[in-house]
């Protein structure tokens, strides 16, 4: 017995609240069945320009000519962006390379590079080949790309002649 009344004071409780809830104001239409709701009250409030003078004078020719007085803008920050532009634009200048790729065909002895780099140089003309030597190894690499986007479909083509090949990260130099 004890347990029903406790029941039915939650259940009396739980609809008691239910009911307070306040309902929001919304407006459809009848005909289309579309949602509405005014917003205007959310909305910030510009407040208006100050109206530009404008002066007149009269020329030789005797025709109207206007001119516009310049106002200063509020709110701005050009004179910061200037600064921190022109900082990015020095550190830019000053830049001799950029990460970049390159395709590497042939690690391993001269000999086998020089003729790697030939095979390359027949197969695939277009392509800028050079063997570097950093001891004890030569490289054979093809082409400089600034992203691996733009390496993938040289590097799908040099695949075919040499399985072995690899796409490395390389900084470009940019003179």
């Amino acid at each position: 017995m004890q347990v029903l009344k406790q029941s039915l004071y939650i259940l009396s409780a739980i609809f008691l609240l239910g009911s307070c809830v306040t309902q929001k104001k919304t407006t459809t239409t009848s005909q289309t069945g579309k949602y509405s709701e005014d917003l205007s009250v959310w909305r910030p409030k510009v407040e208006a320009a100050p109206a530009e003078t404008n002066t007149t004078s009269t020329t030789t020719d005797n025709t109207k000519a206007t001119t516009t007085v310049y106002v200063e803008p509020k709110l701005t920050v050009n004179r910061r962006l200037d600064g921190v532009l022109d900082s990015i634009d020095h550190i830019n200048l000053s830049r001799k390379f950029v990460e970049g790729y390159t395709i590497q065909v042939y690690s391993g002895r001269r000999e086998e590079a020089l003729n790697a780099k030939k095979q390359i140089a027949t197969a695939l003309p277009k392509l800028n080949t050079e063997v570097q030597f950093t001891e004890p190894i030569f490289r054979v690499k093809v082409g400089k790309y600034f992203s691996r986007m733009d390496a993938q479909q040289d590097y799908a083509a040099v695949k075919r002649y040499f399985p072995a090949a690899i796409l490395i990260p390389e900084k470009i130099s940019i003179q």
